[in-house]
């Protein structure tokens, strides 16, 4: 299994990550270095995993689908092991996620996948009656800091991959006039902003990034292809020739946007280049790739393993977590050289990506 970046010293025990699996307090109140409370996540039989779609769902050529491709693979390796997926919906509450999530554990599913951070309320309040089960969120968070001991929290280093396509959108822009496009304006998305206005700075100072959110809070910004599109629309007509996504299945709209412009675009999440229809493939010059794939598949083989990853487990630069793609041969050999320089750069540490813009 692929080595991790991780916060925990000790998955099996949630290490020295005291606000993840709590201290012991002396008689004054005060913390006190005791022995920590989490053991590894016992799950009962062999392993059963069940994916949560975000928005979406499978098809949407991004972050779902790259979920789906790291469960492709481990099935692939285990062809016995049993599998189930849900998807959410537009507009639904908290308590729909809780109930999809408490009826794949009440069917038998052991390994639990929530895909996206609109899943990290439903499961941080699942995952305690049903301390067998192995749950993950993809880009999770525990806002209380108590993180529950058999939940892995699967996060990136988006800002980092950000920063290459910045880098080498800059680099390739003849109009030094650049878009972003979020699907919604949260703290995840605008380490995609950051990053790509940063790289972009570094690789052309002066190349001018103009951003742009379809919603503000709401989570269907990541499933309006239409919105993408409008999205898209407005920073073409004031000078930007190359847009990026952040935005999910809404970039498909990006893309169809970038098609009537005759102008360029780039993918996130996986190489959308691979999957995105004729006509938008000839407009995407490269994607910023988020490991969706291997978080999952890196997840499902340490249940299989019998250490089921827990707490927060960061991929990196360093752990080929993020990156960029070359696919279609749109970035130039020089292009490339530059933004493989500033990766190996920033996996020195010699470059510090912001990741608020």
């Amino acid at each position: 299994m692929r080595r991790l970046a991780t916060m925990t010293v000790a998955i099996a025990t949630c290490g020295f990550v005291l606000t993840a699996c709590g201290t012991a307090a002396d008689d004054n109140g005060d913390e006190k270095a005791a022995a920590p409370k989490c053991e590894t996540t016992k799950i009962e039989g062999d392993p059963q995993v069940a994916i949560a779609y975000d928005v979406g769902g499978r098809g949407d050529q991004s972050f779902n689908d790259s979920a789906y491709a790291g469960l492709e693979k481990a099935k692939g390796e285990t062809p016995t092991l049993k599998t189930a997926e849900g998807e959410a919906s537009q507009d639904e509450d908290e308590a729909t996620r809780e109930e999809r999530l408490r009826g794949f554990a009440d069917d038998g599913f052991n390994t639990i996948v929530g895909v996206g951070f609109a899943y990290s309320e439903s499961v941080n309040k699942v995952a305690p009656d049903y301390p067998n089960v192995a749950f993950a969120v993809v880009d999770g968070f525990d806002p209380d800091k108590d993180q529950n001991c058999n939940v892995a929290y699967l996060t990136f280093a988006e800002n980092e991959g950000s920063f290459l396509v910045g880098a080498a959108a800059a680099l390739q822009s003849k109009t030094g006039k650049l878009g972003f496009v979020g699907g919604v304006n949260n703290a995840l998305i605008q380490k995609f902003e950051a990053g790509f206005k940063a790289g972009a700075e570094a690789a052309k100072p002066g190349t001018e990034v103009t951003s742009t959110y379809i919603e503000q809070s709401d989570p269907k910004g990541f499933g309006d292809p239409a919105g993408g599109k409008s999205a898209a629309e407005g920073l073409y007509s004031d000078g930007a020739d190359i847009v990026f996504h952040a935005a999910g299945g809404s970039g498909s709209g990006v893309f169809d946007a970038a098609v009537e412009a005759d102008k360029e675009a780039i993918g996130v999440d996986s190489d959308q280049y691979k999957t995105a229809s004729a006509k938008q493939r000839e407009h995407i010059i490269t994607s910023m790739l988020k490991r969706v794939d291997i978080a999952t598949y890196d997840f499902i083989k340490s249940v299989e393993g019998g250490t089921p990853l827990a707490s927060y487990n960061a991929f990196a630069l360093k752990d080929d977590g993020v990156g960029f793609s070359t696919s279609g041969n749109f970035l130039s050999k020089d292009t490339i050289t530059k933004v493989n320089a500033f990766r190996d750069q920033i996996i020195a540490g010699d470059v510090k990506v912001p990741e608020k813009p």
